[in-house]
Formats: C-alpha cells, sequence, structure tokens
C-alpha cells in the first residue's frame, strides 16, 4: 500500500547534501571522538584507534568478524539506483578490511509525506547488490525522518591472517587507486541542476556533460570492489582503505598517519571521471569537498597545489575505490589486472619514511 502523498519529488530535492559528504568533518569527528572513553577488549583488534574503515573481532575458531555501518541522504534521483550505491557503499568497507561479506541490516529514515513505493524501490535496489555480493540482508529498522536516509550495516568475516588495515604500509611501497575520482562534483551538479529527462540546462551541464559524468558515476559507484580487493590480496598489498567522505586526500593521510609514514601523490595519474573538471570549474562544489580541502592544509607539505587540484583531490566521493599499499613490482600487475575487469585503477603515488601523516602533492 502506499502513502497518501502522490506527489512526484526529486529525492535530491529532499536532502541537505549529496551521498558521504554529508559526513561529519575529519577534524569534527576527532574532536568528538577524542572526548569519550572506548572500552578495549583483547578480542577487539581492530576498532576506533587507527580511524579504519570497520571494526574486527577476533572468534575462538581463529577467524575474525568484521562489522561496519554506513547511510546517506540521497545523492540521486532514482530511488533504485540510490539503493544500490548505499549498498555498494556500505559493503566496500568489508572488502576493505579483506573479509567476505555475509549479513547485512538495513538502516531507514523516511518522511511520511513521501511516497512508500520508492522506498520498496531503495530496497529492491540493495537487494539487488547484495545478491550480486552474495550476502543476506535479514532485516533492520527504520524511523519516520525529516530527510530520507538509507544504508546498511553489514557483517563479514576472514581469516585473521587474512586482514588488510590501514595501518601496515611500510616505506617504498606504490599506492594504486582502483576507481575514478569526482562523484562529490557530479552529485552535486545533479542536485543543483534540472532534472536530467528535462531538456536542456544551463552552464557546463547544457552540452550533456553532466548526463555523461553522472552515467560513469552511478556505474563506478555501484561497482563492488570485491575484485579490487581480491587482487591486492594475490598482489600482496599490506595496507588498504576505501575512499569515501574525507576524500582521496584525507583518507590517504589517515593510512599514512596509521602506518607511521608520509606520501607522495601524483595528481596527474589520479583517475577522474570525464568532465569533472569542467563541472568543477562552473561551480559545483560540495561542501564536504570544500572543507575536506581546507583541512588538507594542516597535512600537505612542499610546494602546495593549486585550489583546483586540492578540490578535485579532496572531492568527498561515495562508493569510492580501494586505496592500498602494494610492492613496486606488483603494482603494475595489480593496475593490469584491474584494467582487464573493467576498472580504471591507476598507481598515484608511493610511501616514504617522513612525518606521520604528511602528503606531497605533484601536479606536474
Amino acid at each position: 500500500m502506499s502513502n497518501p502523498s502522490t506527489t512526484v519529488r526529486r529525492l535530491t530535492a529532499l536532502s541537505h547534501g549529496a551521498g558521504c559528504a554529508c559526513k561529519l568533518s575529519l577534524d569534527e569527528l576527532q574532536g568528538i571522538l577524542a572526548g569519550v572513553t572506548w572500552p578495549a577488549h583483547d578480542d577487539l583488534l581492530v576498532g576506533l584507534a587507527s580511524g579504519d574503515d570497520a571494526a574486527v573481532w577476533r572468534q575462538p575458531d581463529g577467524r575474525v568478524m568484521v562489522a561496519t555501518t554506513d547511510f546517506f541522504t540521497p545523492l540521486v534521483d532514482d530511488p533504485r539506483d540510490w539503493g544500490r550505491i548505499a549498498a555498494t557503499n556500505a559493503v566496500s568497507d568489508v572488502y576493505a578490511m579483506g573479509a567476505t561479506p555475509r549479513l547485512a541490516l538495513n538502516l531507514v529514515g523516511w518522511p511520511r509525506d513521501l511516497d512508500f513505493d520508492l522506498l520498496r524501490e531503495v530496497l529492491d535496489g540493495a537487494v539487488e547488490v547484495a545478491a550480486d555480493a552474495g550476502y543476506v540482508i535479514a532485516g533492520g529498522h527504520s524511523i519516520d525522518s525529516v530527510e530520507p536516509l538509507f544504508g546498511q550495516v553489514v557483517i563479514g568475516d576472514a581469516d585473521e591472517v587474512d586482514v588488510l588495515t590501514n595501518a601496515s604500509a611500510v616505506p617504498g611501497q606504490a599506492i594504486v587507486l582502483t576507481k575514478p575520482i569526482g562523484t562529490g562534483v557530479v552529485t552535486t551538479a545533479l542536485k543543483r541542476s534540472e532534472p536530467l529527462h528535462e531538456g536542456p540546462r544551463k552552464g557546463a551541464a547544457a552540452d550533456g556533460a553532466l548526463a555523461v559524468a553522472y552515467r560513469a558515476a552511478v556505474d563506478e559507484m555501484t561497482r563492488l570492489n570485491r575484485d579490487a580487493a581480491r587482487i591486492a590480496r594475490e598482489q600482496q598489498a599490506t595496507a588498504a582503505t576505501d575512499v569515501t567522505g574525507f576524500g582521496l586526500l584525507g583518507h590517504l593521510h589517515r593510512l599514512t598517519s596509521a602506518s607511521g609514514l608520509a606520501a607522495t601523490l601524483h595528481a596527474q595519474q589520479v583517475p577522474m571521471l570525464p568532465h569533472v573538471g569542467e563541472l568543477l570549474d562552473a561551480g559545483f562544489v560540495p561542501g564536504g569537498s570544500q572543507r575536506n580541502a581546507e583541512q588538507a592544509g594542516r597535512f600537505l607539505v612542499g610546494e602546495l597545489p593549486s585550489e583546483r587540484t586540492r578540490l578535485l583531490l579532496a572531492d568527498a566521493q561515495t562508493s569510492g575505490g580501494l586505496l592500498f599499499t602494494v610492492d613496486v613490482d606488483r603494482a603494475e600487475l595489480a593496475v593490469a589486472a584491474l584494467t582487464a575487469l573493467g576498472h580504471d585503477a591507476a598507481v598515484v603515488g608511493g610511501t616514504h619514511e617522513g612525518t606521520p601523516g604528511q602528503l606531497r602533492v605533484v601536479e606536474g
């Protein structure tokens, strides 16, 4: 049964932000967490200390349980695509830890005056992703909320020796990124523009740039990181994380901080979604990306990149790729294997000794 409202409304118009750009900033989050005393336990192998992607709990049989949760407001207008993106994003944290997803619970916030049939489409999209990834959605929780929200709690498992964390990179390794960046810019352009099906639009979107960028962004945001995680393990990656709301710079900063290293990032080697530069130049910059770029000033060293480059590298991603460290001679093998599967992957930099968390960006 549908609820009484029959008004067709753009989902993105009901959201104050877009996807993972809704996250609290890294500085805000760290300040909040620092004020809470968190319990420790001998079986909690990965908790809050390193800011990793998921919690890891040792089980009596020598395997580990990996648990994560993620949810956000609409970043696209198609409800099924939103469900697919949200589920792909949530399960990504399990893949980033080197684990296999097994079980999920849905998290739903829904305004009572918004058609419930749209929510059914969101849930159908999530079921599609879960079936592809091989995990089961077994229930969840819903509330009446001002803005629509959707995400999942995802539980996975792994052998303890196979767990990848963000704290195990070593000096002299290559840094591999498995998806292009720019989803924050694209979804912000979508939110601020006319619906894609309603004809000509103004500015950068008028020549079809937004339509092309949007389709590519949805394709990437619904691409599971399952193969990327498998190839990372096959090539003996030592550390990994996924790139989401803190942007490429923020997540690389967290990985190098946890590993006690510094890194150099080569901006021209970072894969980008099509037309992202045009959309950025047209003024489509998420608030979360701006906050990320400002905070990156604390850990960038050397000659600072241009504001445009910094905004792109700090763009708040939703369901981004894996970022992993691997020996140099294995990095190109990893990229070749990913490329053969259709991933736009690249070696984007390298780790080295230095002040933990400091990043140098080379533009040329």
